[in-house]
């Protein structure tokens, strides 16, 4: 299985620890490479950022398809660029939201988001409901960190425990899902350090849940509905 990771910034900052992260939780059989976009932001934090980012993501998968690739992982939480992208090709495409949803929804009653700002607080409050797992969500909370501050280790992990603990102790969450594709290396440290304290909440990792999900698709032969993702009609545009 060959897959491709595009990764919807135009910095490389994150790719080293995007091909450790997803050499972690591939199969042994499944080869994968990360591309950059040419076009669009440093992050994607806003609807804004979607649509500057949207039409290199989509050109992005485009081109996977053409080089033989078998499904792309979109790697952002946000699911930048996918309905697009799946309308303009035959071959799964996941971002990093709906696997992560629905894995959580599979293993806890409720489960909560932690993000990185509050401006992607009610982002993220829309793919929940577009996806129909709004009622499963006990809330979204943030850690007012930057997605290119990220990279701070130390202090990234203490921001998302305190965020966890309030999560599990006064929303009543059951499970957690990391709310950045960016919270990378993290998911299972931080699940063994709530079991520690008493509170043994699942931490789902939106790489490995996208991973995962991709290769079920492929294995099963399966990808997205062209009735609910239909090709394009031709007429003309301008870009």
């Amino acid at each position: 299985m060959k897959l491709r990771v595009v990764l919807p910034i135009i910095l490389d900052v994150f790719n080293a620890e995007v091909v450790k992260e997803v050499s972690q939780f591939k199969a042994p059989d499944t080869e994968f490479d990360v591309v950059n976009l040419d076009k669009g932001t440093a992050s994607i934090e806003s609807h804004y950022d979607e649509i500057l980012a949207g039409p290199d993501i989509v050109a992005k998968v485009v081109q996977a398809e053409k080089d033989g690739c078998h499904g792309v992982f979109v790697d952002c939480f946000g699911d930048p660029g996918v309905g697009a992208a799946r309308e303009m090709v035959e071959i799964p495409v996941v971002g990093g939201f709906q696997p992560a949803a629905l894995n959580a929804s599979l293993i806890a009653g409720r489960w909560s988001v932690v993000t990185v700002l509050k401006s992607v607080v009610p982002m993220i409050s829309d793919l929940a409901r577009k996806l129909g797992v709004d009622g499963n969500v006990a809330s979204v909370r943030d850690i007012d960190t930057p997605v290119l501050e990220l990279q701070e280790k130390g202090v990234l992990e203490k921001k998302l425990l305190d965020a966890i603990e309030l999560a599990v102790e006064q929303d009543g969450a059951e499970a957690i899902v990391l709310g950045c594709t960016g919270m990378l290396g993290l998911a299972q440290k931080l699940a063994k350090e709530m079991a520690a304290r008493g509170k043994p909440v699942p931490v789902v990792d939106p790489t490995a849940a996208a991973i995962g999900y991709l290769e079920m698709l492929v294995r099963s032969g399966l990808s997205h509905s062209k009735v609910t993702y239909p090709t394009p009609a031709d007429k003309q545009r301008k870009q």
